[in-house]
């Protein structure tokens, strides 16, 4: 699996992602569903569990970080 395969795909917040935290979330992945370690990828920002999140980096081999999905 190369790093990049991760970024876009989509998620969902099984632990609160916020300053001073370290998060976890669910990505879909190779057929099955995987927890990582999130960060929020903006500064500041408090994500609450169940949120749909995207990731826009991943660092292996666990950590992911993510930012909420708007639709619209």
């Amino acid at each position: 699996m190369g790093d990049a395969s991760l970024v876009g795909l989509m998620g969902r917040v099984t632990g609160t992602v916020g300053p001073g935290l370290v998060g976890e979330v669910i990505v879909r992945v190779r057929g099955g569903a995987e927890h990582f370690l999130a960060y929020a990828a903006e500064s500041g920002v408090r994500i609450e569990p169940g949120t749909v999140v995207m990731v826009v980096e991943h660092l292996p081999p666990r950590t992911v970080y993510v930012t909420p999905a708007y639709d619209g």
